[in-house]
């Protein structure tokens, strides 16, 4: 079923250019009656007056929607969508629709003879595009003409995803969750990998008996196997209010950074969710499947209502399941978002924090001295995050241009034994 959206339009009436034209002949005539004393002008000024006097017997001005049909769309960069719009007046009087959408999106426009407008809209760029139409319609026998311009709500939505890079994105080096899983461990379980030989115990399946090693040693002995174990990945995506400059061009590696995580989480047969502070916060809980995958997306770019709401400035307790890893793509400039990845290093969480600020967030930054007095400070900085709990490592401009990039960063993160959690 296609998803519909309509939208009531509040409509501001004024006088139509039909409306004015008969005031200024009426006006002139009448004019012309009182300087030249003659009944001419007035005869015929009199069918115009009584054209706008007629104004109150018309019918009543209508009640327009705006329909578009769907109402939310979704694509990934390069994609083409299709959607429709057209309006409607109760009592059948034509309207007109002028349409425009955000900087960056190319649309065509295909007629339909119901009168649908049919739009074909695709963006190089991930965000959003909503699509804001003007309106126009006359009443009133021609006389009022009404005109709005829908900024919010907007009749449509399209929201283009962006394509993460296909490489896998290995995730910082922890104890695993005890569920069957695609990464290797160093624990011995149910397996593939070999782990060793030991003497046979009462208990030990007899599948595991390795007979060669038993005859050559005169007793039974059996092969243990390394377990593959899963995990539990939750992204946390920077959101606030960056400064203008290199800040607001980082959340590009923000969000590609973050889809790049989930998939690859998702492909391994890993949990994953994400988490948005700033702003509004928003969070999508961890679970599994190619579904999975299109939820995040709509959280991270806040598209639909398939997620959840939540206030304040920390991540929800319950958007983080119990051993969760947690991942967190930032500029760093926030300290409320720093508060937040120490308040889930204290609850015992593995916490890795991505930087993506590349450099000073100052434009045209001359003065070295300036900028190595930032290096220091975003130094210091990433010692007492790491005393903490929190490990850092930059993300630079440089390295996202590359192939496979974001995996060589995360091979720098130092392996953490998961810390109890702490009331």
């Amino acid at each position: 079923m296609i998803d519909q959206r309509t939208t009531d339009i509040d409509l501001r009436w004024r006088a139509s250019p039909l409306a004015l034209a008969l005031a200024t002949c009426a006006a002139v005539a009448l004019a012309a009656a009182l300087i030249g004393a003659r009944w001419q002008p007035v005869v015929f000024a009199a069918p115009l007056l009584g054209a706008l006097v007629s104004l109150g017997w018309q019918r009543p001005s209508p009640t327009v929607r705006v329909h578009a049909e769907p109402g939310l769309v979704r694509c990934f960069e390069g994609e083409q969508v299709r959607l429709a719009l057209w309006a409607t007046a109760d009592d059948g009087t034509p309207v007109g629709l002028t349409f425009s959408t955000a900087a960056g999106a190319s649309i065509d426009v295909a007629g339909d003879p119901s009168g649908r407008i049919e739009l074909v809209l695709s963006a190089e760029r991930w965000g959003r595009y909503p699509i804001t139409v003007r309106v126009d319609v006359v009443a009133r026998g021609g006389l009022l003409a009404g005109r709005a311009v829908l900024g919010y709500p907007v009749v449509a939505d399209v929201f283009v995803f962006p394509v993460a890079p296909a490489q896998s994105t290995a995730l910082p080096r922890t104890e695993l969750l005890d569920r069957l899983g695609t990464h290797m461990t160093r624990h011995v379980g149910r397996g593939v990998e070999y782990g060793g030989i030991r003497a046979y115990v009462p208990g030990d399946q007899l599948r595991t008996v390795n007979w060669p090693v038993s005859a050559r040693r005169g007793g039974l002995h059996v092969t243990e196997r390394l377990s593959e174990r899963a995990a539990d990945v939750i992204v946390v995506v920077d959101t606030y209010d960056q400064p203008p400059g290199p800040a607001t061009q980082a959340t590009e590696r923000t969000v590609r950074g973050a889809v790049q995580v989930v998939q690859s989480a998702l492909r391994n047969g890993d949990r994953a969710g994400v988490v948005a502070l700033g702003g509004q916060p928003r969070w999508m809980g961890a679970d599994i499947g190619r579904r999975q995958f299109y939820r995040v997306l709509d959280a991270i770019l806040g598209a639909g209502d398939g997620h959840e709401t939540t206030t304040g400035t920390l991540v929800p307790r319950a958007a983080i399941p119990p051993g969760a890893v947690v991942v967190a793509f930032s500029t760093l400039l926030d300290t409320d978002f720093a508060l937040a990845l120490i308040d889930l290093c204290r609850r015992g969480h593995v916490v890795v924090a991505v930087d993506v600020l590349d450099g000073a967030p100052f434009d045209d930054l001359d003065d070295p001295l300036i900028a190595r007095m930032w290096s220091m400070q975003r130094a210091f900085m990433y010692r007492d995050m790491r005393t903490i709990g929190v490990d850092i490592v930059l993300w630079s401009n440089e390295a996202s241009s590359t192939d496979g990039p974001l995996d060589q960063v995360m091979q720098l993160v130092p392996r953490r034994r998961r810390a109890a959690a702490r009331r």
